[in-house]
């Protein structure tokens, strides 16, 4: 079944002890503006997150018809290129969409032989950003190897990690986009699983402490219309200094601009679909608040 209305996306996650988003220009740190002390994390983080769980997970990994089309694949010593990628496809192009979810959710540039097709993608992410400012740790510590044949000292490694954040991605699903890239709304689905258990299962060294918080779509009925930037509607309050906030239990969720817009607005909104973690306390007009108290059409979803 093909995608026939617009949707916008609130996902919130936080990071403990842990890098969400390391530079290579910079020493792999994590990305701060030095201008809020904030975090911010690129989309093309948030999409290998999608991406990898799909492959690892839902069997997107090139047999029976599904694949992810942006994904390393070993070549000798080295790693496939785009072009390498597009000559599987090159004989049948429409099996680009056909087989690659990747390329049906957020789009691409095919090189195919002297020309190239280009996919825009319906689901598109913003930055995402921290709604607290973030405490910097730089972590030193000692190899398990020698630093050369026959050196009896150790490596040592560097690392930089975040003691706290909690990170909000603002998103939309064009329909008119969607047409194009035959999206689905199995595909939506799997989007949305993806966005919530692919951070949950960000347990590799450097990504260990990832947790999905707070997952909203809200879905219109009117034609083109969508509220705009959900995220900036979200506010952390807490009684102590951002960087001294560690976990959950340090702070509450305000959404009363969110939960205030949508009411607003909800002729034209068509349903909610929601997710919330349960350590998360969100609060809207200074009392506690859930989201199955809007007066809206509405759908908890559980993973």
């Amino acid at each position: 079944m093909s995608i026939e209305k617009r949707s916008e996306i609130l996902f919130i996650y936080d990071v403990s002890d842990a890098n969400p988003n390391g530079d290579p220009l910079d020493e792999n740190k994590p990305r701060i503006d030095e201008e809020t002390g904030q975090n911010f994390v690129t989309d093309v983080r948030l999409k290998r997150t999608i991406r990898d769980y799909l492959f690892d997970f839902k069997n997107y990994n090139g047999t029976n018809g599904k694949d992810i089309f942006v994904r390393e694949i070993k070549m000798g010593d080295g790693i496939q290129d785009g072009k390498t990628r597009a000559k599987n496809f090159a004989e049948k192009p429409e099996k680009i969409l056909q087989e690659c979810i990747d390329i049906r959710l957020f789009g691409g540039v095919i090189p195919l032989n002297k020309d190239s097709i280009t996919y825009t993608g319906p689901v598109q992410f913003s930055l995402g950003r921290s709604y607290n400012k973030v405490a910097l740790t730089h972590i030193k510590g000692t190899g398990a190897f020698a630093s050369d044949v026959g050196k009896k000292k150790a490596t040592f490694r560097e690392e930089y990690i975040l003691s706290y954040s909690l990170i909000g991605f603002y998103g939309i699903i064009n329909e008119n986009c969607a047409k194009e890239t035959k999206l689905s709304q199995e595909d939506i689905q799997l989007l949305f699983e993806s966005l919530w258990l692919g951070t949950k299962n960000l347990i590799t060294r450097s990504k260990m402490g990832h947790m999905p918080r707070f997952l909203l779509r809200v879905e219109y009925k009117k034609e083109n219309f969508f509220i705009g930037e959900l995220q900036k509607k979200v506010k952390m309050k807490s009684e102590i200094d951002d960087e001294k906030i560690r976990n959950t239990k340090d702070f509450q969720l305000d959404i009363t601009q969110l939960i205030d817009v949508l009411v607003k607005e909800k002729e034209k909104i068509e349903k909610i679909y929601y997710c919330c973690d349960e350590n998360i306390n969100l609060i809207a007009g200074g009392k506690s608040f859930k989201l199955d108290e809007l007066p809206l059409e509405k759908a908890e979803l559980n993973y």
